[in-house]
């Protein structure tokens, strides 16, 4: 019987992947991370993973299985929340649900369960896993979960080949609705119970409130930029090389206060992200205003009226090389060589074509068509098929 550790996260999909995996015979161990405890920034006024760790203890029981809770909140505060902070700082908007896997679940909890004696660590992540021998070396796959509504393969784009042979996601294979069925079924608590929300087992956090306790609140100004803008009319120069090319469709606009009018304040420029239109409190504009730039050293925020504002827009980015991470270490890009891919700019996005340039200056992913908010810090991920080959942070 191999043991395996499920991360208990008190929802319905880490309930539903104990159950399975105890139903396929293996010995069947549930952890509850308690990553958080300051309460005063999550928006409900029940403590969010008091709650959660209940439920996942109950089920625990009703499986009949060993339960304990962990507290990583240590590792996540250095890890997770002290990065989110310096990056937001810098004007960059992190992914902390990306991080929390590569450096929590699969890292920091990963050694606790192998310290218990596990062979695996199953967690209840929409995607699937398989493998094949390659030129006589076992290569993992990170496939998209059965269920396109729920697949969250991009949350785990910066796993590794040794933490992928250690994953196991059974409810990769199901849709959700069949998830929750299983779950009535073998009658646990968290059958009907809602899906969480927000930061990777904090809760729902007001952004800001949580920034506040760091970042300090500074008025500055909103600047509009008007639709025909010069920036946005520069003629393409004659490029000698690709490489060229790329690097001066990946720069992204550059702003001063002189290039629109001020239409009202803010609290702070690193509050803000590109492509944001709640929270500007501005109004008399036809269409909502968006954020099409921030510059945190100067605290301007610069907006453009309606969404399809030529300052939200892009076709390429780039990555740098420190920042490139392949799953499929095998097929990783030699300077001078492309790869036509699949790849999306966030979660939930629908997979857009892009081609993929390996050049001196780092990876660039050239897209067929127009992206919205290319947000640095953020993560790009691509696949082929339903694979997803790698990710790389937006520069």
């Amino acid at each position: 019987m191999k043991r395996v550790v499920v991360g208990l996260s008190g929802g319905v999909d880490s309930s539903v992947t104990a159950y399975l995996l105890k139903e396929q015979g293996y010995e069947v161990i549930g952890l509850f991370m308690k990553n958080w405890h300051d309460d005063s920034v999550t928006i409900s006024d029940e403590c969010p993973w008091l709650e959660d760790s209940n439920d996942a203890m109950i089920v625990a029981e009703k499986l009949g299985i060993p339960f304990q809770t962990v507290d990583l909140s240590a590792q996540y505060k250095e890890r997770i929340v002290d990065y989110m902070f310096n990056e937001y700082e810098k004007g960059r908007t992190p992914n902390p649900d990306v991080l929390c896997n590569r450096e929590i679940k699969f890292d920091v909890f990963m050694d606790i369960a192998l310290s218990l004696g596990a062979d695996y660590v199953a967690t209840g992540h929409y995607c699937r896993k398989s493998e094949e021998v390659i030129d006589g070396k076992k290569v993992y796959k990170l496939l998209a979960g059965k269920d396109g509504n729920k697949d969250q393969s991009y949350f785990l784009c910066q796993l590794s080949q040794e933490q992928l042979s250690k994953a196991l996601f059974p409810v990769g294979e199901l849709l959700k609705p069949e998830v929750r069925a299983i779950a009535k079924e073998a009658d646990l608590i968290t059958a009907d119970k809602k899906d969480s929300q927000g930061l990777c087992f904090i809760g729902k956090v007001r952004l800001p409130d949580f920034l506040q306790q760091k970042l300090q609140p500074k008025k500055g100004k909103i600047i509009q930029v008007p639709a025909d803008h010069l920036g946005y009319q520069i003629p393409e120069p004659n490029f000698d090389s690709k490489a060229e090319e790329l690097a001066f469709k990946a720069q992204k606009y550059v702003y001063k206060p002189t290039d629109g009018k001020v239409v009202g304040e803010h609290q702070g420029a690193h509050y803000f992200t590109k492509g944001q239109r709640k929270g500007l409190a501005v109004g008399g504009t036809k269409e909502p205003l968006f954020v099409i730039e921030t510059d945190v050293e100067d605290n301007v925020i610069y907006t453009g009226e309606g969404k399809n504002h030529q300052g939200l827009y892009r076709k390429v980015l780039l990555v740098k090389d420190e920042e490139v991470h392949w799953v499929r270490e095998d097929l990783k890009l030699a300077v001078g060589e492309t790869m036509e891919v699949m790849a999306r700019i966030r979660y939930r996005q629908a997979l857009e074509k892009a081609t993929l340039y390996q050049t001196n200056e780092g990876l660039y992913v050239a897209f067929d068509n127009n992206q919205s908010a290319i947000q640095e810090g953020q993560f790009v991920a691509w696949y082929k098929n339903e694979e997803l080959l790698g990710s790389g942070v937006i520069s």
